[in-house]
C-alpha cells in the first residue's frame, strides 16, 4: 500500500454523496445488506434519518482520489434496532452523571445479519485500513462529544483483527441451519431421532389441514400487490409484539426490497385464495436470510412453516450452505437451527467505563460459552457434528 498520497477520510450525512458504483465496487453486490440500493434506499424510504436516531455518518477512507475502504456507520441517539444490546450500559453512564448517546455504529440496521463491515478496495488491506478507520472515528468522536464506536454482526475474522485496536470483544449466539449436502428435506429429517422428526412433520401437517397452501415466489415474480400485502402483514405483527408498526416504510417495501431483484425471496400463505401471510427472505451466494414476517390472522405452525422449513427446502434447492433465520429463538433448536457465536466490538471513549465494558464481555464471554454448548445438546439430530 503506497504511502503517497496522504489518506483522507471523509464521513458521509447521505450515501447520495456517492455513487452507487463506487459504493458497491467495494462491497461487491453478494452480500445484499451492503449494496448501495439496500442502505442508500433505507435513507431514502425514511427509515434511517437523523428524525428517527439512524442518522447516515459513512466512513469513506480516500488516497487521492481513489476510494481505498469504506464502513458503514450511523450516528445514534438510541439503540433500537440493533439486536446487540447494551441498554445497561447507557443506564451505567446516566448514574455517572454521563450521557451513551450519541454513539457511533458499524452495523446494517434492523439487521442482525452476520457479514463484511470493512470494505476495502484491491491492493489494500484491512489490516493497514482498520487503524487509520479507527483514528479517524475517535477523532470524530473528541470532535463531536460522542460516547463510543460498535461494531455489530461483523465476521469472527474482522473482529478478531480489532482485538489489538483497544477494542472489547463481545459475543452472542443465534441458531442458523446448516447444510450438510441434503438432497432433500426428507433426507434432512432423516438425521433426527424419531420422536422429533415426528413432531416436525406434525407441524407441516397441521398446515395443511388448515387448508393453507405456501408458495414461494423470487425476483420479478414478486408483484406490486405481493409487496403492498407483505407490508400490511409485517404493520399487523408489530403492531400485535411491540404496539408500534415497525422500523420499515411502505417505501421500503414496495420500491426499495424489489430494486434488489432475485436477492430477494418471499414466501406467501394462501387460505381459500387469499393471502393471508408471508415471508420475506434475502439471499447471497451461500446464504439465506431470513428477515421478516407477518399474517392478517393466526393459524397454528404457520410460523414454523413459512419462516423455518419452506426456507431449509430453498436453501436444499438452491444448494445454499447456511440459513440465517434471524436473532433470537431458543425454539429453532429442536428444528435443526445449530447454536452459533455471533460478534461485536466496543471501543469507549471513556477510559474507566471501557474498563469496566472489557472486564463485563470478558465474564459475559463464560456465560456465552456455557449457554452455547448447552443448547448443543438439545438439538433434535440422531448425532451431533461438531460445530
Amino acid at each position: 500500500m503506497s504511502a503517497d498520497p496522504e489518506f483522507r477520510l471523509e464521513f458521509l450525512a447521505t450515501l447520495a454523496a456517492v455513487s452507487a458504483d463506487e459504493w458497491d465496487t467495494l462491497t461487491g453486490d453478494d452480500y445484499p445488506f451492503l449494496r448501495h440500493g439496500f442502505l442508500y434506499g433505507l435513507e431514502h424510504s425514511d427509515c434511517t434519518t437523523a428524525d428517527n436516531g439512524w442518522q447516515p455518518c459513512h466512513a469513506l477512507l480516500w488516497q487521492g482520489e481513489k476510494l481505498a475502504a469504506l464502513l458503514p456507520l450511523y450516528l445514534k441517539s438510541h439503540s433500537w434496532g440493533e439486536y446487540v444490546f447494551d441498554w445497561a450500559w447507557a443506564d451505567a453512564w446516566k448514574r455517572m452523571g454521563l450521557s451513551y448517546y450519541p454513539k457511533l455504529v458499524s452495523a446494517i440496521p434492523f439487521t442482525p445479519a452476520t457479514g463484511p463491515r470493512l470494505c476495502c478496495a484491491a491492493g489494500y488491506s484491512p489490516e493497514d485500513i482498520w487503524p487509520l478507520m479507527l483514528q479517524g472515528i475517535r477523532r470524530l468522536a473528541g470532535e463531536q462529544d460522542i460516547s463510543s464506536w460498535h461494531l455489530l454482526f461483523p465476521t469472527r475474522e474482522e473482529s478478531d483483527a480489532l482485538l489489538g485496536q483497544q477494542t472489547a470483544q463481545r459475543l452472542a449466539v443465534q441458531f442458523h441451519w446448516l447444510n450438510r449436502g441434503f438432497a432433500n428435506f426428507e433426507e434432512f429429517l432423516a438425521t433426527f431421532s424419531s420422536r422429533k422428526r415426528k413432531n416436525l412433520r406434525r407441524e407441516r401437517q397441521r398446515v395443511a389441514e388448515q387448508g393453507l397452501t405456501l408458495r414461494r415466489l423470487q425476483g420479478s415474480d414478486i408483484q406490486p400487490h405481493n409487496w403492498t400485502r407483505f407490508h400490511r402483514f409485517y404493520q399487523l405483527t408489530y403492531a400485535k409484539r411491540s404496539g408500534h408498526g415497525g422500523y420499515l416504510s411502505r417505501e421500503f417495501f414496495t420500491e426499495v426490497a424489489p430494486s434488489l431483484g432475485d436477492q430477494v425471496m418471499m414466501v406467501v400463505a394462501d387460505l381459500n385464495g387469499e393471502d393471508v401471510a408471508a415471508a420475506l427472505y434475502f439471499r447471497s451466494g451461500d446464504t439465506l436470510y431470513g428477515r421478516y414476517w407477518g399474517c392478517e390472522a393466526e393459524y397454528d405452525c404457520l410460523h414454523f412453516e413459512a419462516c423455518y422449513y419452506q426456507g431449509i427446502e430453498y436453501c436444499i434447492e438452491q444448494g445454499l450452505q447456511r440459513f440465517d433465520p434471524g436473532a433470537q429463538g431458543e425454539h429453532k433448536i429442536q428444528r435443526g437451527f445449530t447454536p452459533v457465536y455471533t460478534y461485536s466490538n466496543h471501543w469507549i471513549a471513556d477510559h474507566r467505563l471501557a474498563s469496566a465494558v472489557a472486564d463485563f464481555t470478558r465474564e459475559e464471554r463464560q456465560h456465552i460459552d456455557r449457554y452455547r454448548e448447552e443448547a448443543a445438546t438439545l438439538l433434535p439430530f440422531k448425532q451431533i457434528d461438531g460445530v
